[in-house]
């Protein structure tokens, strides 16, 4: 397989735990086609045990990689410095993955506690020594997402120069340190700072809420890509919104979260999940996409309070 390339002014679909599964990806990507690349929530590289062949390709999904979407989806994993590295990226060579990244931004307590995600960035030689295994087992394009650092940005440059030298292929950055976490605005500054620094992409990551915000964040970093996480929950519809330069009123949006989730229905039961897990997703999905209804707090208040599913979809398609 010829390796990737990223076209400069992408618009990735960020990776979210539980969320960017195989059924959600392929919603998104019959629904909106406009985002380049799709990405995997994250797989955790285990330390004892191995993943055989085709539990790797159903993280990924055998209908993607049966399919030209394939050569859009960012295959994430997570790992620490026991990792089985070797031999699952080998694993993943054999089912040509086109795009490898590592997860070095997670704040999650647990991933943390298991020295993993952010953590990493607060450890420059373990950092190195995992950065060098997946390069060197690796034949495709890899990349890694990080935030700013894990207490502070003390290390944030001299860890950009370090995957560089390792020959990553391009870095995400989240615009916040682990210590953050969601909190205060992030920082598009140092995001710049990385595109001066680093001789490979970067792409931007971080309070990116609509189109506009994919505008000026291109504008002010100097990217060569965007990735679009929370907001990808608020606005699923927000690359095409950019790429065909469209704002759409709230009549519209009505128009688009019901079909969203018409499909993520059909698709789920497709699947074989059942009410109950449907519900759950659903729930999950409302955390954001109503936060410009003015009634926002009332129709997420009936969602997360609905026992059925009936009454969780009664409360969107009667919006």
């Amino acid at each position: 397989m010829e390796k990737l390339s990223i076209p400069p002014g992408s618009i990735v679909f960020a990776p979210m735990e539980g969320i960017t599964t195989e059924p959600y990806r392929q919603v998104i990507e019959k629904l909106y086609p406009e985002w380049d690349y799709l990405c995997c929530d994250f797989l955790r590289i285990p330390a004892v045990g191995q993943y055989p062949v085709k539990f790797l390709r159903k993280h990924i999904g055998e209908n993607v990689l049966n399919s030209p979407v394939h050569r859009k989806t960012i295959y994430q994993v997570l790992c620490s410095e026991n990792s089985l590295i070797q031999q699952t990226i080998q694993d993943l060579n054999s089912i040509d993955i086109p795009w490898l990244d590592l997860n070095l931004g997670c704040p999650s307590k647990t991933v943390v506690k298991r020295k993993g995600g952010s953590f990493l960035l607060s450890t420059p030689e373990i950092l190195k020594k995992i950065i060098y295994e997946l390069r060197d087992n690796f034949s495709g394009f890899f990349s890694v997402k990080i935030r700013l650092g894990f207490e502070d940005d003390k290390l944030f440059i001299d860890n950009l120069k370090m995957f560089e030298d390792l020959g990553v292929d391009a870095v995400t950055i989240h615009g916040r340190t682990r210590a953050q976490l969601y909190k205060g605005k992030a920082s598009w500054e140092h995001i710049e700072k990385a595109v001066r620094v680093l001789n490979i992409p970067v792409l931007a990551n971080g309070d990116i809420w609509n189109a506009d915000d994919i505008k000026n964040c291109f504008e002010f970093t100097g990217c060569h890509a965007v990735m679009v996480a929370r907001g990808a929950l608020k606005k699923p519809w927000m690359a095409k919104e950019y790429k065909n330069k469209i704002s759409y009123d709230l009549s519209e949006t009505k128009n688009q979260i019901k079909d969203y989730f018409k499909n993520l229905h059909l698709y789920y039961l497709s699947k074989g999940l059942n009410d109950t897990k449907i519900l759950k997703k659903f729930k999950e999905l409302s955390r954001y996409i109503f936060d410009d209804f003015p009634n926002s707090h009332e129709i997420k208040r009936k969602i997360y309070l609905s026992h059925q599913l009936n009454q969780c979809t009664d409360s969107i398609f009667m919006l």
